[in-house]
């Protein structure tokens, strides 16, 4: 495998592990690269869905993506939290551990949200301390994916990719680029979503993220629930032509629809991601 940046490997074209599908994964063996598990579906658990995870990342890779680390929150870190990940970490052999750039609880209340972070400095050397303690716990690099949001800060004072790549550089972590994610803000808060690309760093690229989306009221929703727009496609085209190499991955949270149906996103992503190495002769 072709070695990426941290040393991971590059596990070519994934999906999310979704317990709907436990069945046909085990019988079938389908031809998927990678799984994606949602890491907070089994900290805290020693019952069935635990048993199915071991037995499918006994047969392939798979990565952790987690929505309870809340590494904005001006709480103390988790350290329960952070030990129980890492144990399930160690447990399937995952390859890294990633969560979100935003917030998700505070004074010990949680609210079941990725709710935004203000773009500030005063924020980002606040996030990146975090990012570094985690790091140290974890004694590996973390990954964080950029949001996808429906209001902004008036207080910010830096462009949120302005704000990541700080991060990034900052904490020396990594990045998991979400694609769609970047297509719905760009929707949302009216900012060119090529220019936003251009002012990431693709060497810190650990991880791509497709999906689709819905809307409503004028504004776009990161629902993973429907297939991958057009635009979509587009923006990731982009993202290779400006260097980005890394794992992809096909998100689908909502209105799961049979594994074929899967597959044959997948495919599409194939084409491509096909195409797209071709004309760069990577």
């Amino acid at each position: 495998m072709m070695k990426k940046r941290f040393g991971l490997p590059d596990l070519g074209l994934g999906l999310g592990l979704r317990s709907v599908h436990y069945q046909h994964i085990l019988a079938e063996r389908p031809k998927v690269g990678w799984f994606e598990v949602l890491s907070d579906n089994y900290m805290h658990t020693r019952g069935r869905p635990l048993d199915f995870l071991d037995r499918i990342a006994e047969r392939y890779p798979v990565a952790l993506h987690g929505v309870g680390l809340s590494i904005g929150s001006t709480d103390e870190l988790d350290l329960d939290y952070l030990a129980e990940l890492r144990r399930l970490r160690d447990r399937v052999g995952a390859h890294w551990v990633s969560d979100h750039i935003c917030w998700t609880g505070v004074n010990g209340r949680h609210g079941h949200d990725l709710y935004p972070v203000p773009f500030t400095e005063e924020a980002l050397r606040h996030i990146a301390r975090r990012v570094c303690q985690v790091q140290d716990y974890l004694e590996a690099p973390l990954v964080l994916e950029n949001p996808s949001s429906y209001l902004e800060f008036h207080g910010s004072t830096l462009g949120e990719a302005e704000f990541i790549a700080a991060l990034l550089e900052e904490s020396d972590c990594g990045l998991l680029l979400d694609v769609n994610n970047v297509y719905v803000n760009a929707h949302n808060h009216g900012f060119d979503a090529l220019g936003y690309l251009r002012r990431l760093p693709p060497e810190r690229v650990v991880q791509l993220h497709i999906a689709g989306h819905s809307q409503a009221q004028g504004y776009l929703a990161d629902t993973h629930s429907a297939p991958v727009a057009a635009g979509v496609w587009e923006l990731l085209a982009e993202a290779w032509r400006l260097g980005v190499r890394a794992p992809l991955l096909l998100e689908w949270d909502a209105e799961i629809p049979e594994f074929a149906e899967l597959e044959r996103e997948l495919g599409l992503a194939q084409l491509h991601w096909g195409a797209e190495r071709a004309e760069v002769g990577s």
